[in-house]
């Protein structure tokens, strides 16, 4: 199976990170290598898929924290493995506890401070960027877990760049012009770049920050979209855990 990695957090052997692609155990279509038990995939093959990851990042199911997301600004701290019920944002400070974020399209951030020895996984579309929950949760660290921003690591990871993100006015009216690209009557909406100058914004060194370059939307033998396969795209996971 192919298996994304982040050259941000290479340096710090104790994180564990991976972002799954539509490659392996020669899934077939529609689906691909699929980790979401909600897009009509054979659930038997998605706990098959979830598992073979999991294991090849050195993970136990029973050690991977899963939320309900539902494009919100709520964080939640997490203590155990399983599925922790609707939140778009988690936190966890325990080692081998994995944190994974779902995503075919929409913008997933992982976060390590280095120092204070946290991580976060925040899943941000439209409505979760419209809602700042990146921010939120840079807040959250700094304000309960005493995190300062030039500590900590951020990937940013694989989504749909801005010329394949058509929006309409009723998305495009929450965001600043520097991020849209008239389009017609409809407008080309950078959702990335939004996180990633929140990310600025906040303190967060640029040296302590990768965002893929890889497009969702275009990358249709590697990536899972959502806009481009509609109902039948399979679910990436990304996951963040700490090791000893």
């Amino acid at each position: 199976m192919l298996i994304l990695k982040s050259l941000v957090f290479k340096k710090n052997p104790e994180i564990i990170f991976g972002f799954s692609t539509k490659v392996g155990a020669n899934r077939e279509a529609p689906y691909f290598f699929n980790v979401s038990k909600s897009v009509g995939d054979d659930k038997k093959i998605v706990d098959e898929n979830r598992l073979l990851f999991f294991n090849s990042l050195g993970m136990e199911l029973n050690n991977i924290a899963l939320q309900k997301q539902i494009h919100s600004d709520k964080i939640i701290y997490v203590t155990k493995g399983g599925v922790c019920g609707e939140s778009d944002a988690m936190i966890t400070d325990k080692i081998n506890l994995g944190l994974a974020i779902s995503t075919a399209d929409c913008a997933a951030i992982f976060l390590y401070d280095k120092k204070r020895k946290i991580i976060a996984a925040v899943h941000s579309g439209w409505r979760g960027t419209k809602k700042r929950i990146l921010h939120k949760t840079l807040l959250t660290l700094s304000n309960a877990f005493q995190s300062k921003p030039e500590n900590i690591l951020a990937y940013i990871a694989p989504s749909i760049n801005q010329k394949n993100y058509e929006v309409g006015e009723e998305v495009a009216k929450h965001f600043e012009n520097k991020y849209l690209i008239p389009s017609g009557k409809k407008y080309l909406l950078d959702v990335a770049q939004t996180n990633y100058d929140i990310l600025i914004n906040f303190g967060v060194k640029s040296y302590n920050i990768q965002a893929s370059s890889l497009c969702s939307f275009e990358m249709n033998q590697l990536l899972h979209s959502y806009r481009r396969d509609g109902q039948q795209s399979g679910r990436a996971f990304g996951i963040i855990a700490m090791r000893n």
